[in-house]
């Protein structure tokens, strides 16, 4: 497996339908493809709009399973089509009254490799994420894809430093964290936390957000979706904060073992000391 990976990502505008923004997505993976790319991912619950701005059981609507729904399925098919990785994030409905804020992965021949369920769930003024999903509760899969190993951590997850070293240890290169952030507060906090988390667990992480006005509530969406390398740097420009784009970037895994060499963080850790961080 060759060190460098040309990797994607796309920050978005809503469209007003779902199937419009499935089929926009469809054509920026394409053309990821195109320019060389090997894996790509996209914003949080993609192909909806960020409802979680209101309360309202409408809004269920959005719900479909994973991963036998039809957004799954279209991008496993997206997948053989172009040959890369896929990093598919939606709103899952299990059984009913069972939703969970989910990506799905997808490895560059189709194989749907599992999914990921957003652990921390906000619930405040913007953000009423409690109403629609329940806590994730499959743990912290590292997946192997044919890229390397890649992890998924979403949108609010990025708070909470416990997830981001639970995929170190379990052997992440590269960490997707999708988004849906507005303007806010968290705007500051979106361009140090990432880094800071690459830094600590020594892998790479493509930050996606959301850009652009969406319907519901009094919303922003700023974009700046980036990748980041171990070392805390920006890999490439950041994206802008008010149009769609496109990200393709090329990852030097080699950095990964060398980072880790120079600073042992997982070799000098001390868990026999951390049973105090466990503790309601």
């Amino acid at each position: 497996m060759a060190n460098v990976v040309r990797a994607a990502l796309v920050q978005a505008t809503w469209t007003g339908d779902t199937e419009s923004m499935v089929a926009k997505h469809e054509e920026h993976a394409r053309e990821a493809a195109r320019r060389g790319a090997r894996i790509i991912g996209f914003q949080e619950v993609f192909n909806a709009p960020y409802f979680c701005q209101v309360q309202d059981r409408e809004h269920f609507r959005w719900a479909e399973p994973v991963p036998d729904g039809p957004t799954v399925r279209r991008m496993r098919e997206l997948a053989r089509e172009t040959g890369m990785v896929i990093v598919v994030p939606v709103f899952e409905i299990e059984q009913p009254g069972f939703y969970y804020n989910t990506a799905a992965v997808i490895d560059a021949d189709g194989t749907y490799l599992g999914k990921y369920r957003k652990h921390h769930i906000p619930q405040v003024e913007g953000f009423w994420e409690k109403y629609y999903f329940r806590p994730g509760n499959l743990g912290w899969p590292v997946f192997d894809t044919a890229v390397g190993r890649v992890g998924v951590y979403i949108c609010y997850d990025r708070h909470f430093p416990e997830g981001w070293r639970q995929l170190g240890l379990g052997g992440a290169q590269l960490v997707y964290n999708p988004s849906a952030t507005h303007r806010s507060l968290s705007a500051h906090l979106w361009q140090l936390e990432q880094p800071a988390a690459a830094v600590a667990n020594e892998y790479f992480v493509a930050a996606i957000n959301r850009v652009g006005q969406e319907p519901y509530g009094t919303n922003d969406f700023y974009g700046t979706s980036y990748f980041v390398d171990p070392r805390g740097r920006f890999v490439g420009e950041v994206a802008g904060d008010k149009a769609e784009e496109l990200l393709v970037r090329d990852l030097d895994f080699a950095l990964i073992d060398d980072v880790r060499q120079q600073w042992a963080f997982y070799r000098d850790r001390r868990p026999d000391a951390y049973e105090g961080l466990v503790q309601p």
